[in-house]
């Protein structure tokens, strides 16, 4: 019989910081299991964007502590050759006069309030951290300087290196089939490659967290909706010193940030193209949709409406009803700690989520609060749903 302290079920950049922080809190027998290869699912489409800007502020927390790690990814990991991949060029967000301007003053006091470092900014000066934009309508401008992008899958590798440095065993190319219970709590899982016995199963399935459903009666509130991402190829540079951009003016509430020399990847930050079944193969990208895009990028810079598209790739977001993660115990599954509907928050709460959700694994008490994250909260109407209703920025 093959006996664990922890299993984990998925390698992607939740599970692989949650394998590493059960080794870090003294789990001494940890099994991951992946139905690939670490990092290889959604993980690798994000486009790493880090802030700590959200206007629910649970979030703020957990990013705070992320934005941490990922500062000193190499320190934190104990091992000089780990690399984030960071850049830290700041976050810059706007609203103009309209239904999103209390929002960002309400979610950038939130920020403050939690020991953030945001300046305020006129239009000048937020040219002169972007000069390739224009602000004349915006009526709040709010700049993160302790913010940037980084590479999700360098993360995520980081993660399980550092974890099989620690003694955690990761199996690759395993598929977890169903939970094993006795006496109605889980004491384990199968899989196509044989039984694990363990009294502790965290899952950190994304979009295939649906298993959790079937495998339990638990209703899971989450399903598959599927984004696209676009590099467009401008006449100016957009330079790694230049700040991410998230536009709450635009219809798409588009973030941008620099892909290197003249090219930007951009994206919408509203509801994408739900999916039937989870899938994270790549989907089609019609012309239509990126002159749409394209126009909104124009109307924010406008030499870039001579842009040609450069690349483009689809993502896949685990989205719940309020765009926020569910973490923690499942009340009605002993043994089980669940971790999924991240919602494109993922990759910036990878740190932090890891750490909590080991912490809640092993007993402890957890950085964060997870009651605001609870499954419950489907069920009693006490939504996460941000000021800027639906979307990624939440």
């Amino acid at each position: 019989m093959q006996s664990y302290d922890a299993i984990v079920i998925g390698a992607g950049v939740i599970g692989s910081s949650v394998a590493y922080h059960l080794a870090r809190l003294g789990a001494a027998k940890v099994l991951v299991l992946d139905r690939l290869q670490i990092g290889s699912g959604t993980s690798t489409q994000s486009s790493g964007i880090l802030r700590t800007h959200y206007s629910v502020i649970e979030n703020v927390e957990l990013a705070k502590h992320s934005w941490s790690v990922f500062n000193d990814f190499a320190g934190y990991l104990g091992d000089e050759e780990a690399s984030a991949g960071l850049v830290k060029c700041g976050y810059l967000i706007c609203a103009p006069d309209g239904p999103k301007l209390e929002p960002l003053r309400a979610a950038l006091a939130g920020q403050e309030r939690m020991g953030v470092e945001v300046r305020l900014l006129d239009q000048a000066a937020a040219r002169e951290l972007l000069p390739i934009a224009q602000f004349d309508d915006a009526a709040l401008i709010g700049y993160e300087p302790e913010a940037g992008f980084a590479d999700a899958y360098l993360v995520a590798t980081g993660f399980a290196r550092a974890a099989r440095r620690q003694g955690v065993k990761i199996m690759e190319g395993v598929n977890v089939e169903r939970l094993l219970m006795e006496n109605g709590r889980v004491v384990g899982v199968e899989t196509n490659q044989g039984r694990f016995h363990s009294q502790t199963v965290i899952s950190t399935q994304n979009i295939w967290a649906g298993d959790i459903e079937r495998w339990t009666g638990v209703p899971t509130p989450v399903k598959a909706e599927r984004h696209a991402v676009l590099a467009l190829e401008g006449p100016e540079a957009y330079s790694f010193k230049m700040p991410v951009f998230k536009d709450l003016g635009s219809p798409g509430m588009l973030y941008c940030r620099s892909y290197g020399g003249n090219q930007m990847l951009v994206s919408e930050g509203t509801v994408g193209e739900t999916l039937a079944l989870p899938d994270n193969e790549q989907g089609d990208i019609s012309m239509d949709y990126v002159v749409e895009v394209g126009g909104q990028v124009a109307e924010r810079f406008p030499s870039f409406g001579e842009a040609g598209l450069a690349s483009s790739w689809t993502g896949v977001y685990d989205v719940t009803p309020d765009w926020n993660p569910v973490l923690g115990r499942l009340p009605d599954v002993p043994g089980l700690v669940v971790g999924y509907g991240f919602s494109g928050h993922g990759f910036k709460l990878s740190p932090g989520v890891g750490l909590v959700l080991a912490q809640e694994a092993l007993g402890l008490p957890t950085e964060v609060s997870l009651a605001p994250y609870a499954h419950e909260r489907f069920r009693s109407g006490q939504l996460l749903t941000g000021r800027y209703g639906l979307g990624a920025v939440s």
